[in-house]
């Protein structure tokens, strides 16, 4: 804990500011909202403006499209049915979700679609919970026959074709074979959103109401969704898509007609949320205070602990250790975690300046969000900028980095 009134030194602070305006002044990333916090105590750094252009500043009330941070959050529906009994990590899922019973798998995850062998047993909750269920958006295996009809089928966000409503998700999922037995490998994505339509069909809502009853609303996470309703929508930034090559600023997304201003066919847990800094910190603190937030339970501490807490064997887990290491040139220099709960990476080794039990996850357009049980600290980072280009994740690093010095000791 920390022995000062604030946690945070006034310099690591000023440095903390510097760094982040660094990014901002180099016109590589618009703008950002930064919150940082330790015990009661909170500190948010708004820089830039909402445009690549210019345009309105930033404000520390400004929405961001969470992507992959979304996962993270999303999970807590899931965890809700598990206090409740209404979900058993063991069980089937074969009753809420037919589509994936009698699973056929590939007998090579690269080979045809037609060549394929059983399942060797049912995939379970447990395995949807840990993207372990036998498919999911492997960068290793991006051109074989089944991420190509991954693609085709709408089966991801964030593509040209969009994504169906979850019967029809399902439906498609359901005629594709596994690329690996349930329960052997980690995989990333897809799990997430099956989760979505698991937690729905359970408990008889959207996906969407019941996170807002028993997550949303109760946290005080007042904008955070899967929109934006319209009398919200300028304080949407749009989301850039930096060329690779030329650096020029490619708009994604653009909040007036874009992909959030209206509810969606399909809630992807994966990716799909709206959210700002405050509203995710008050989501990680609750984590950190064992599924209390301001006196009320949101989710038992048994279950915190079980979502933050790795969860992957070692063979589980070679597939992602490997891509971690040997793609780090692709991924910017994202870096490794370790390990992988339910919905979030927990770190299990130290490989940066971040401790072992670290917990969280990082997004695809420009966001991060970790907390950190040994210093009693949550971060969240918010940007619009993708990762199609270095900016955003060097910014994510840096921050990181400085955020971990300014720490008083």
């Amino acid at each position: 804990m920390p022995n000062s009134a604030s946690g945070f030194s006034k310099s690591g602070l000023n440095r903390l500011h510097d760094v982040l305006a660094r990014h901002v002044e180099s016109k590589k990333i618009p703008g950002l909202v930064a919150l940082v916090g330790r015990g009661e105590e909170t500190h948010v750094e708004v820089l830039g403006t909402m445009r690549h252009d210019g345009g309105e500043a930033m404000s520390r009330d400004t929405l961001f499209r969470m992507a992959s941070t979304s996962k993270p959050v999303a999970m807590a529906g899931a965890m809700v049915l598990l206090d409740e009994c209404r979900l058993r990590l063991d069980d089937p899922v074969d009753e809420w979700l037919p589509e994936l019973a009698d699973r056929q798998v590939l007998k090579r995850f690269d080979g045809p679609l037609d060549e394929t062998e059983p399942a060797r047993r049912p995939i379970t909750v447990r395995d949807l919970l840990t993207s372990t269920f036998g498919l999911g958006m492997d960068m290793t295996s991006i051109g074989t026959p089944v991420m190509n009809e991954v693609f085709a089928q709408g089966l991801t966000p964030n593509l040209p074709t969009p994504m169906p409503e979850p019967d029809e998700f399902m439906r498609r999922l359901g005629t594709l074979p596994l690329m690996h037995q349930p329960g052997e490998r980690w995989q990333y994505q897809i799990s997430h959103d099956v989760v979505g339509v698991l937690v729905s069909r359970v408990s008889g809502q959207s996906y969407g109401e019941f996170l807002r009853e028993r997550i949303f609303e109760p946290l005080g996470m007042k904008d955070t969704g899967f929109h934006v309703p319209a009398d919200r929508i300028h304080r949407l930034p749009t989301l850039y898509a930096p060329d690779p090559q030329s650096g020029d600023f490619h708009a994604w997304d653009e909040p007036e007609g874009g992909r959030w201003c209206s509810p969606p066919a399909f809630e992807g847990g994966g990716g799909g949320l709206v959210s700002t800094a405050d509203d995710y910190n008050a989501y990680f603190r609750m984590l950190l205070n064992g599924g209390v937030h301001n006196g009320e339970r949101i989710l038992s501490r048994a279950a915190v602990t079980l979502m933050t807490t790795n969860q992957l064997d070692s063979e589980q887990l070679a597939a992602r250790t490997k891509l971690a290491k040997d793609a780090v040139h692709i991924s910017f220099g994202q870096g490794q975690q370790g390990g992988w709960g339910f919905g979030m990476a927990v770190r299990t080794y130290r490989s940066d300046y971040a401790p072992v039990g670290q917990f969280g996850w990082d997004g695809g357009s420009g966001t991060s969000s970790y907390a950190d049980p040994t210093n009693d600290l949550v971060g969240v980072l918010c940007t619009q900028v993708g990762a199609s280009a270095p900016y955003g994740i060097q910014l994510m690093l840096d921050f990181w980095t400085t955020l971990y010095q300014a720490l008083e000791d």
